[in-house]
This record gives structure tokens, sequence and C-alpha cells, in this order.
């Protein structure tokens, strides 16, 4: 892993996911989290300020990369509840079934290799009652936006650390078996073939 891969693309990224559009987006869903908490790809920790720690019992971070974890202290500082990480993609988490009450994802499924069996591995670990709260972008729903997240996948995702621009978030949630209770989806400030966000809330089929 050259220089770029291991210290310049993550703190690029960590920034460009820090900034005020997505902040907004992760304010509208990270609150409601409640009960036992597992977060998927928590990287710096940019979600912890917004957690709503009267609801939360303790939160499970879930995220390989440790360079990108130290950046997070000054987050973690003001984070009173019990934090932990563990160093380990979402796609094999080692938790029980069953043991979570509520687990966020945001910003996350566009880089992972296999979002399909990751979010089937976050229905596996969330209680018959609990909630999956997520926000991602993804697929834009005019077909010359689709042809340009096509063009650019190739190049983009090699430069930004696997990151796709057009993943089919609502199809993935359906494939890993997730219903979804609530939908929402439009672009936020950016350009669109990178900017167009899905975030709601889903549950385990039963």
């Amino acid at each position: 892993m050259g220089f770029y891969q291991k210290h310049f693309l993550p703190c690029l990224l960590d920034c460009a996911c820090g900034g005020k559009p997505i902040r907004k987006q992760r304010e509208k869903v990270v609150p409601l989290a409640y009960g036992d908490v597992v977060e998927i790809g928590i990287g710096s920790g940019h979600n912890l300020p917004f957690y709503d720690q009267s609801k939360v019992t303790k939160l499970i971070g879930i995220d390989p990369d440790e360079h990108v974890w130290k950046r997070s202290a000054k987050k973690r500082a003001v984070f009173h509840k019990p934090l932990e990480r563990l160093g380990l993609s979402g796609e094999d988490i080692p938790l029980a079934d069953q043991s979570a009450d509520t687990v966020v994802v945001t910003y996350s499924l566009c880089t992972i290799p296999d979002p399909v069996k990751a979010l089937g591995e976050m229905r596996r670990i969330l209680k018959p009652e609990g909630q999956l709260l997520f926000c991602e972008h993804g697929k834009a729903p005019e077909a010359k936006i689709q042809k340009w997240q096509s063009r650019i996948d190739p190049m983009w995702s090699k430069i930004s650390g696997g990151c796709y621009t057009g993943r089919d978030i609502p199809q993935f949630l359906d494939a890993a078996g997730f219903k979804v209770n609530d939908m929402n989806q439009d672009y936020i400030p950016g350009p669109k073939p990178l900017c167009y966000n899905y975030w709601g809330t889903a549950v385990p089929e039963q």
C-alpha cells in the first residue's frame, strides 16, 4: 500500500465525509438510534456527535481502518456511553445473532466490496424488533446521471478507496431481507453523480 492509499486518501475522504451537506444528512437518522447500537463503518466518528446519548446503552463500531479511527479521539471524549471498535469489515460481523437494537450505516455501502452480504450480516445481528438506520449515496433516478455514474465509476473507485457512485441502495436492502419503513431520496449539494442520497429506516423481514 502506497503513501497515497495509506495516508493521503483516508484523510481526504474523512474530510469530505465531514462536510456540511453530509453532516446535515447524518443529523436526520443518527439521533433515532437506541439501545445497543452497532455502527458499520464508524471511521473517525463523524456520527458520534449526533447520537442521542440518553437513548443509547452502548455503541460498537465496525471499521477496519485503525489509522482513521485514531482521528476520532476528540469525538470519543464527549461520547459518554460504553464504546468499542472492532477492526473488521461489515461483511463478517463477530457479534451474536439478534444482539443489536439498532444498526447504523452511513456512507459505507458505497465502498464495501459485497454490500448485500454486509447488509445480511446487519440483518442477522438485529433483534426482530430492531431497526436499521441508513444514509447512503447511490443510483440517481435520471438515465443521464446514471450514464455518468457508470462512466466514472471504473476510475473513481480506483482513486477513492473503492467508492462506487451508482449503487442501487433500495435493491440491496430488499435483497438482504429488509423491509423499508421510511425511504427518503434526493440530491444534496455537490456533483450530481456523487450526491444522490437515500436515507431512512428499515426492519428485518419476518
